[in-house]
């Protein structure tokens, strides 16, 4: 049963949300500052702006918020925040991100809030789902420009995701005696 702070069920999310708290606050601007880091995180951002021009333009944003408010359906299912890890987390936070403390909304994903993903660096799940609805509106030629396009915001993440854990292990490694 969700309590009335929205916790109950949420503890294991908010423990990786703790976690990813903790390492930014130690480690968080040495992260930005790296070379690499910060290039990544610039491209990120570009591929991240290309993703949602092109969810635009081809109706996917307005078909999700339609789904939504209309018809009371979401994507965004309860449960879904447990995909997440305190890397994914942690660049979120990197990016800006004030995460959550408490569930917006008792049957839906830790992260949805009334003005959809509170997240700005998501899931693969997350951004590559297309639902059926959203599949027969598009043409085969939208399909392909939107998961090209997703595919490398997809991308740059994974390589972000990876250089930023080898860095953080070099900082374990280095305060090792």
């Amino acid at each position: 049963m969700e309590s009335s702070t929205g916790t109950a069920g949420s503890e294991a999310i908010l423990l990786k949300i703790e976690k990813a708290t903790a390492v930014h606050e130690r480690w968080g601007e040495c992260l930005k500052r790296d070379s690499g880091i910060a290039r990544l995180m610039s491209e990120l951002e570009s591929h991240w702006s290309s993703s949602w021009q092109v969810m635009e333009e081809t109706g996917i944003v307005a078909c999700c918020r339609h789904c939504e408010e209309e018809e009371g359906g979401s994507c965004c299912g309860r449960g879904i925040e447990n995909k997440y890890n305190e890397t994914l987390l942690l660049l979120n936070l990197l990016f800006g991100v004030v995460l959550p403390d408490v569930r917006g909304r008792p049957d839906s994903c830790f992260f949805l809030g009334d003005c959809g993903c509170q997240l700005r660096i998501r899931e693969v799940l997350c951004v590559n789902y297309l639902c059926a609805a959203i599949q027969k509106r598009l043409s085969l030629e939208e399909l392909a420009r939107v998961q090209g396009t997703i595919g490398r915001e997809l991308d740059t993440v994974f390589i972000l995701q990876e250089a930023v854990r080898r860095i953080l292990k070099s900082f374990e490694q280095a305060e090792i005696p």
